[in-house]
């Protein structure tokens, strides 16, 4: 055998074998090319997580800063004689000897303005013992196991159309001068 034709023997194969081994090769450096994307994709997300997490600490950082030096400032405020004098005079109402010390009950007397119905209400049950949430529930339910009198029910009923007799007399004066609103 001459050397021509051994090249073209092993030409022939080595042509097969390029065109066999093509597709294989395309499909094996496809996977690593795949592989080597979902890996930066897998490290840039986690970069971007790193990065959120940093600046979320950083903001918190700041905030606690800001913070202790409030604090530290409300304790370089009690050195101050002059401060500690207005806070117990303020909170714990304190007086220098020879002062007299006066409490307004009621501020809206003094100031003129006048407060909502609500907190007034709550002055007039500051008066009463306010008992626990139990008490309350044990009173309430001995209280509806007792029969009502019958006294009670007339008053009652009596009261309820006092009640509504005032309202829709208050709505003709209303309507009468013109001070009704349309809902």
């Amino acid at each position: 055998m001459s050397k021509q034709s051994r090249k073209s023997k092993s030409g022939k194969t080595r042509t097969k074998r390029n065109n066999s081994a093509g597709p294989i090769a395309f499909f094996v450096s496809l996977f690593i090319v795949a592989l080597g994307t979902i890996q930066l994709v897998s490290t840039f997300h986690t970069y971007a997580l790193n990065l959120a997490e940093l600046n979320g600490l950083k903001r918190e950082e700041a905030s606690l800063i800001a913070k202790k030096q409030d604090l530290e400032n409300d304790i370089k405020r009690w050195d101050d004689k002059a401060y500690v004098t207005a806070q117990a005079r303020e909170r714990l109402g304190f007086v220098f000897p020879g002062e007299q010390a006066v409490r307004v009950l009621h501020p809206e007397a003094v100031t003129g303005d006048e407060t909502d119905s609500k907190q007034s209400d709550d002055s007039d049950d500051s008066d009463h013992k306010v008992l626990p949430w139990y008490s309350e529930l044990s009173y309430a339910l001995q209280q509806a196991d007792e029969p009502k009198d019958e006294k009670d029910d007339q008053s009652t009923q009596t009261s309820q159309s006092d009640q509504s007799d005032t309202k829709t007399n208050q709505q003709s004066d209303q309507t009468d001068t013109g001070e009704a609103t349309q809902q």
